[in-house]
């Protein structure tokens, strides 16, 4: 059974879980018309669907929970998931990264870190979470809908001049 605990200063090892692969098979296009946010979907050719994998980050535990939370998915006493949670200015805290180890995905570890995450950024006084997901990761940006956020906002631009040039991010809130 999964659990999720809170990662402290003895288990700050666990911030260093790595990522893994996942499918790129389709895009989300997002458009605001009349006050309200829509999207189509777009899957990809069998030939234009591929593999991605984030680089690896050397979060700083020290360093980061000045403002930032963490929270780990555990299967006993391996941590199998994450939730990076940073303090934000405004009313929504931001969901910086959320990973689940590849074995478990589909399993609910990831719904079950969103719900400890809106649990905790309620406890710190904010509304709700945001987060970003790139418009190409067709599964994170349908995950975050089927979990109750809301698209936001769209940036076009944030790839500009950079090896991910083409892609967008997409801009998602939970507040329930």
């Amino acid at each position: 059974m999964i659990e999720i605990r809170p990662i402290d200063h003895v288990r700050r090892e666990y911030l260093r879980l790595p990522n893994e692969p996942f499918t790129l098979w389709g895009r989300m296009r997002p458009s605001f018309e009349n006050g309200t946010w829509r999207y189509t979907t777009e899957r990809f050719t069998a030939e234009d669907v591929g593999e991605m994998c984030f680089p690896d980050e050397s979060y700083d535990f020290d360093a980061l929970s000045v403002n930032h939370a963490f929270l780990g998915a555990y299967d006993g006493d391996r941590c199998v998931g994450l939730a990076l949670l940073a303090d934000a200015w405004f009313k929504h805290m931001y969901l910086e990264d959320l990973k689940v180890n590849r074995m478990y995905r589909r399993q609910g570890v990831g719904s079950a870190l969103i719900r400890a995450s809106l649990e905790l950024a309620r406890a710190r006084g904010y509304n709700g979470l945001y987060t970003v997901g790139q418009d190409n990761n067709l599964s994170a940006c349908l995950f975050y809908l089927k979990e109750g956020f809301v698209i936001g906002g769209f940036d076009d631009h944030v790839y500009l001049g950079t090896s991910q040039q083409g892609k967008a991010d997409i801009i998602f809130y939970l507040d329930r």
